[in-house]
């Protein structure tokens, strides 16, 4: 499972070397995202932007930061492509100039009606150059904003079209605004600097790189805006019951970060205690793969009392990137990336921690490593119930293919295919319990099928990329909503 995007933004009373700032909170958001990343900067209403495939710092060196220079307002986004495909189109920020001035927008989420938002702007001459959903976002926000007196307006008459997740941060020639779906599906805040520049980010821990203090959550359905007369609130579209992505707590969050309130490394801690009262087993060790499972892992030992271990070493000189060129490298990649340390495993009856099992390769390939290393028994437990439904709000998950949970039918059989003496999940009503907070307060439909918006639209990962399926003439057309079907060489 992949992580989905990072945004980051900065409002400052002054100019300043601002694109040094946010290239230090995309540094420190770079776990959200590996494929592309991007700087905007705003001096005096005049946009410089800089944007590349890859990670933070193979993009961004000193004559890049240089080149975009010296502002008052600035964006930046690290991406993985949850929905459209790794090409330079669709690398955020995204920059546009329109009749009323300049815009660049960052975007974390999903939409779950973006084909026919697209669809329409279309009909109405846009041409799209990207497939990604955020372009959308930023079409539907000019028309509004041609028609709107102010740009916080027509981000306000977008929000009441846009369906699904989206986490934004937009740059204006005067203004910062940050904006989220009004589930709240993906994580937003902001914080205040020293010097009174003020900072959005995805996660807190951003914050803490840059020395800004963090103030609070961006609220569901809330519009902020950060100029010279403050902080203006907008919270007409606020009122929805939060529905935040449980993962961001199970997985894609920083452990060092709070979101809504609650620490992120305590959330994992009481996963793993919940897991030792609702799967005790008698064993020697217990171990956690890194990153995500090592604090439920010291949860685990903590309420079980079995001692914590540190079974694998984690090669921090490999991205998330590589790639692996035959079918042998493939099969050491997990090698590559982790090596057990076996002295901590040897003739031991192992308790392995992990945050999820999507596929189940990985998970077949560690526990192998294990039993090679002289490791009696491995059983695993993992942090999150069994992954058996598509995300369509920003995980990389958009089809039921290839998911253990859907391909096997009983715990036994998955403990048998990944080779484990036994496996057992976190139920989801200890999900719900990670935080202390009231039940309810999070999507967890990737467990249980059950999302907070209906899901009409095709939500396959590349949508947009998709080749165009046969017309049958007389009857609607398949790839447009307001069209019956004519012979081929006639389809519009």
């Amino acid at each position: 499972m992949k992580e989905e995007c990072g945004v980051f933004g900065i409002w400052s009373p002054q100019k300043k070397t601002i694109a040094e700032e946010i290239y230090l909170g995309l540094y420190a958001l770079q776990h959200r995202g590996q494929e592309s990343c991007g700087i905007a900067v705003s001096c005096d209403g005049v946009f410089q932007h800089y944007k590349h495939e890859g990670l933070v710092g193979e993009v961004f060196n000193r004559e890049a930061l240089d080149r975009i220079g010296e502002g008052n307002i600035a964006v930046g986004h690290v991406r993985y492509s949850t929905t459209g495909g790794n090409n330079h189109h669709n690398v955020q920020p995204l920059v546009v100039r329109h009749m009323k001035g300049n815009m660049a927008l960052c975007h974390n989420g999903n939409l779950v009606n973006a084909r026919s938002l697209r669809e329409k702007h279309e009909l109405n001459g846009a041409i799209f150059h990207g497939t990604a959903d955020t372009e959308t976002i930023v079409y539907t926000i000019v028309s509004e904003r041609l028609k709107a007196s102010t740009t916080e307006e027509a981000v306000f008459q977008t929000m009441q079209q846009l369906q699904g997740a989206y986490s934004c941060v937009l740059m204006t020639a005067t203004k910062l605004i940050a904006f989220r779906d009004p589930f709240g599906f993906r994580p937003l805040c902001y914080g205040r600097m020293q010097d009174g520049s003020y900072v959005v980010s995805s996660e807190s821990c951003a914050l803490d790189t840059i020395g800004a203090a963090l103030i609070r959550d961006i609220d569901p359905g809330e519009i902020v805006i950060f100029g010279k007369e403050g902080i203006i609130e907008d919270r007409r579209l606020c009122g929805n019951r939060p529905a935040l992505c449980v993962f961001e707590y199970i997985y894609f969050a920083r452990p060092d970060s709070v979101i809504e309130g609650a620490s992120v490394h305590a959330a994992r801690l009481r996963a793993g205690r919940f897991l030792a009262q609702e799967s005790p087993v008698d064993a020697d060790v217990v171990i956690g793969i890194p990153d995500s499972g090592i604090d439920a892992a010291l949860g685990y030992a903590q309420e079980s009392g079995i001692p914590y271990g540190v079974g694998f070493l984690k090669n921090k000189y490999i991205g998330r990137s590589f790639i692996a060129p035959d079918q042998m490298t493939r099969e050491s990649a997990v090698k590559i990336k982790l090596n057990v340390i076996a002295e901590t495993v040897r003739g031991k009856r192992v308790v392995l921690i992990d945050d999820s099992i999507v596929r189940g390769t990985t998970s077949e390939r560690i526990v192998r490593l294990l039993r090679e290393s002289g490791a009696k028994e491995v059983n695993m437990r993992i942090s999150s119930p069994p992954f058996r439904y598509p995300c369509f709000f920003g995980t990389d998950v958009d089809s039921q293919d290839n998911l253990i949970a859907c391909r096997l039918n009983t715990l036994e059989e998955i403990a048998a295919d990944i080779g484990t003496d036994s496996l057992a999940y976190l139920s989801v009503n200890a999900v719900h319990r990670l935080t202390g907070r009231q039940q309810g307060m999070f999507c967890d439909g990737c467990f249980t099928g059950k999302y907070p918006i209906d899901i009409t639209e095709n939500q396959g990962k590349n949508k947009f990329e998709q080749p165009l399926p046969p017309c049958e003439p007389g009857v609607r057309c398949p790839n447009s909503s307001s069209f019956l079907c004519t012979p081929r060489e006639l389809c519009p």
